[in-house]
């Protein structure tokens, strides 16, 4: 997907507030939680997110979602990894 694709579906989706988000190359966010959904295109890099005892890959034109208060942890690629995301 295409990140002016993207931005339309957030709109249509309620997803008020977007924002990038860049993670350094090969770091990792402990489990943790927001107050806020998140659905989120990946623009450049990798990266890996738990939740629970599942892990999925994400690359260059994925898109994922995560619920609000979804306890999960992230893991970022050698390159690091660059995200437009939508939070509401």
């Amino acid at each position: 997907m295409d990140r002016e694709a993207f931005v339309a579906q957030l709109e249509q989706e309620g997803f008020a507030e977007v924002v990038t988000v860049d993670r350094e190359p090969s770091g990792a966010l402990d489990t943790h939680e927001h107050p806020f959904e998140a659905k989120a295109l990946i623009v450049d890099g990798e990266m890996h997110i738990r939740v629970g005892d599942e892990e999925r890959f994400y690359q260059v034109g994925d898109v994922f979602y995560l619920a609000a208060h979804l306890a999960h942890s992230e893991r970022y690629g050698p390159n690091g990894v660059r995200y437009l995301v939508g939070r509401k």
